[in-house]
């Protein structure tokens, strides 16, 4: 009886548990460890020294940068960006001496969103899609779609558009994307983009 090659490829370092679901065509580099009961989708690229929690579910073309842990509660929806060192929580409490593994809070990463370098998620928050978490940021609260945070606490400093560009506004609420043409709209402190 032969065996058919996985339908992704890791590196020979990286640890990859029985039960876990990988999808076709995804890339796991040097010392990752991917644990059961997660479900990474496909065309995803698992940096180093990558933790992919139990429960977790990536959906397809996540790139995860080195260093990152990816705890259990996390959602990270189709083409997600998660930033080199970029970190999760999943207890707002946590104590050595206490386990709260039936507290774990659900953190929501939307799609398209990035999560730049050193960003710290606190848990139970919701990253809309498309937003751009800057490096450094510590996010305390939901990030709206499209929305530009950066500091600590994060606070918001505009808008951006799916390819990642600041838009400017136009009196009309207006704003077109330098890189794509694509338009947009602000109205009632949300910004959609418009079908072209």
């Amino acid at each position: 009886m032969t065996h058919s090659a996985p339908p992704y490829t890791a590196h020979e370092t990286a640890v990859i548990d029985d039960g876990c679901q990988i999808g076709e065509g995804t890339k796991i580099w040097h010392f990752s460890h991917i644990m059961p009961g997660c479900v990474i989708g496909k065309r995803c690229n698992i940096g180093q020294n990558v933790v992919i929690s139990p429960g977790v579910v990536l959906g397809e073309n996540v790139k995860i940068q080195n260093n990152v842990s990816v705890y259990s509660g996390v959602v990270c929806e189709d083409d997600v960006f998660l930033g080199p060192s970029m970190v999760f929580t999943n207890v707002l409490n946590p104590r050595s001496a206490i386990n709260r593994r039936d507290q774990y809070l659900k953190t929501l990463v939307q799609k398209g969103a990035s999560i730049g370098a050193n960003a710290t998620i606190v848990c139970g928050h919701t990253i809309g899609a498309y937003a751009l978490i800057g490096a450094g940021a510590v996010v305390t609260k939901d990030v709206p779609p499209y929305a530009l945070v950066y500091g600590n606490p994060s606070k918001q400093h505009g808008w951006v558009s799916e390819a990642g560009h600041k838009l400017a506004f136009n009196e009309q609420d207006e704003a077109v994307c330098p890189e794509t043409g694509e338009k947009y709209i602000l109205a009632n402190n949300q910004v959609t983009k418009l079908s072209i």
